[in-house]
């Protein structure tokens, strides 16, 4: 079951590194990757996790987006070539104190090595309802049988309309890298965004959890959607059934 953070419940910090995160994978969609952006920031202030930090906004360690077209490899999610820069760059043990901001909420192959190099922390935009490893599919993350991997605590939801808007512009654009193209120019941006799944809970403020509450989706305009799209960008109709609903 996927957690979220709730917009009140959302710290500075968290948004921050979110628009980094976001960044990324708008560097991703201008690549005509998938665009899913992330960014590994180690904690700096002793004994606070780093997105209830209120002094300080942590290092950032690693930021990579989507390379699986580019590299012609299936694994480069956006996790996994951070992870290989802090791997060949740095001590390992950093990712003991770091908390990963990512658009997209990992799936099972990103979670389970999230949990294999001890990441301390999750957080996410959207969630993926068909492969997600934080929750919406798989609790990865925090399963109680893998107890030889430390667990490690996701929430999603910071940006989490950002984030759908950007995977649905790049869905509307031709794939020139399929073997038969679909042709799209029919397709109309769909600018609802859907509440939260009802089976997913939320995290409040004061750390507990609860289960999510109805909320009334509203459109976002597709002038606004992304500030470095342009409005007249293409933009998709049907969302991938890889990735959360939307």
């Amino acid at each position: 079951m996927a957690t979220y953070i709730p917009a009140e419940a959302q710290t500075a910090v968290d948004k921050h590194w979110m628009r980094l995160a976001l960044s990324m994978a708008q560097e991703a969609y201008d690549a005509s990757e998938i665009p899913v952006g992330c960014v590994f920031v180690e904690q700096t202030e002793p004994g606070t996790p780093l997105h209830a930090s209120t002094n300080g906004y942590g290092r950032m360690i690693a930021k990579s987006r989507n390379r699986t077209n580019e590299l012609r490899n299936a694994t480069l999610h956006a996790e996994l070539e951070a992870i290989g820069q802090i791997l060949r760059e740095q001590d390992h043990k950093l990712l003991h104190r770091t908390t990963l901001y990512v658009t997209i909420e990992p799936c099972i192959m990103c979670a389970s090595a999230l949990r294999q190099v001890g990441i301390n922390h999750v957080v996410y935009g959207a969630g993926n309802e068909r492969f997600g490893g934080c929750g919406s599919v798989v609790p990865i993350n925090d399963e109680p049988l893998l107890k030889y991997q430390k667990a490690y605590t996701a929430l999603g939801g910071v940006f989490r309309d950002e984030a759908i808007m950007l995977l649905r512009r790049f869905y509307m654009t031709e794939n020139s890298n399929a073997p038969q193209p679909r042709k799209k120019q029919t397709r109309i941006l769909k600018t609802e965004i859907p509440p939260v799944p009802p089976t997913s809970r939320m995290h409040t403020p004061n750390g507990s959890v609860v289960p999510s509450p109805s909320i009334t989706p509203t459109p976002i305009p597709p002038q606004t959607a992304h500030s470095t799209c342009p409005p007249d960008s293409p933009v998709p109709v049907s969302f991938t059934p890889t990735l959360e609903n939307v």
